[in-house]
């Protein structure tokens, strides 16, 4: 029989989050029950409850940064024991056949990767998040959070942490690369912890110089404010890659600049509006502008184990959940150092 778990719930665009209830089935065969402890509170959280996507339904429970403790396990689980510490992150499932899926690149499954939460499962059901109680999910997508890192550190890296990491590790960051984070918030600082951890040397691009000693702390090397226009001036032509974090448009045509040859910018926040850029920032020194996505469960997984030997964790201010509607409200105005993650206990 189905489960009741006590959840924090948005009923409508306008709701906000209340107190209620999700019910989450039983463990299957190859099904991982979670006692979930913290649950991170991302930004994508805050566009789906508040109906800003397409394709949002309600009732939801939103939150894919997930850490706790395994209750239950199916018959058949070996990846997974009763009293493991885990995680789950932005999908709970994906076609297990195409070929990225068999590459270990589930994120990018041609069918479509069955997020944590506003989807529905291959039960036909729709899919709650981690603003819960617990959680049940296919052995195949909870990670294992070593010793290395406490839970509520490790809550943020299932989404942040990772979304940060594929890009760094895909485009090689390391000794003698030149690494520029523009954005110094949820995503960004973890994106500089893992970059200097990497050997890379790390710059932060961020609006004012009011986290500058923070950035510096967390491994950076420089820091500039955007806001000075001499700013592109010097770092033109000097960095190896950029990654941008930040949701707000920008003049991406001056962060090319910024790009020494056949180096690489790439998107890892969602702008609300279409970007654009001359072709000639490209064109003129071999330039690339990509984009990423979180990482696979192979991936994930090796991205924790980085983080537990380099002592890494997320930066995080715990809440308890009657204070997420407020801690919404402090993400939009940026009025977090450096991550929210609520108490599930709370609950």
């Amino acid at each position: 029989m189905p489960t009741i778990a006590q959840a924090y719930v948005a009923s409508s665009p306008t709701s906000g989050l209340e107190p209620g209830t999700v019910e989450r089935r039983d463990p299957g065969d190859y099904d991982v029950r979670i006692s979930i402890k913290y649950t991170g509170i991302c930004h994508s959280d805050i566009h789906a409850a508040r109906g800003e996507w397409s394709g949002v339904r309600y009732p939801l429970v939103v939150g894919h940064e997930i850490a706790g403790v395994v209750e239950a396990v199916g018959r058949r689980v070996t990846r997974h024991l009763v009293g493991d510490r885990v995680g789950v992150g932005c999908f709970v499932d994906s076609c297990r056949e195409c070929a990225n899926c068999r590459a270990g690149e589930e994120q990018y499954c041609l069918q479509g990767s069955t997020s944590t939460y506003n989807s529905f499962g291959r039960d036909g059901l729709p899919t709650a998040g981690g603003y819960s109680t617990s959680i049940v999910v296919d052995e195949k997508y909870v990670l294992n959070i070593p010793d290395g890192i406490s839970l509520q550190d490790a809550a943020p890296l299932m989404c942040a942490g990772i979304t940060m990491y594929s890009p760094l590790r895909h485009w090689r960051a390391g000794p003698g690369k030149r690494v520029a984070i523009i954005g110094m918030g949820g995503l960004g600082h973890i994106g500089v912890k893992i970059a200097a951890a990497m050997g890379a040397e790390v710059t932060v691009l961020s609006q004012s110089l009011k986290k500058r000693e923070d950035a510096l702390r967390l491994g950076a090397q420089q820091y500039y404010a955007t806001s000075e226009p001499e700013t592109f001036k010097y770092l033109e032509g000097q960095l190896d890659l950029v990654i941008n974090t930040v949701s707000a448009d920008i003049d991406v045509d001056a962060y090319l600049s910024l790009l020494s040859l056949g180096g690489t910018m790439v998107l890892v926040g969602l702008p609300s509006k279409p970007l654009s850029q001359r072709a000639w920032s490209l064109i003129g020194m071999r330039r690339n502008l990509s984009g990423s996505k979180m990482g696979g469960i192979r991936q994930t997984q090796e991205m924790l184990e980085f983080c537990a030997a380099n002592g890494l964790g997320a930066e995080v201010e715990v809440i308890r959940a009657g204070q997420i509607n407020e801690a919404f409200e402090r993400v939009l105005a940026s009025d977090v150092r450096y991550r929210f993650v609520v108490d599930a206990g709370t609950l």
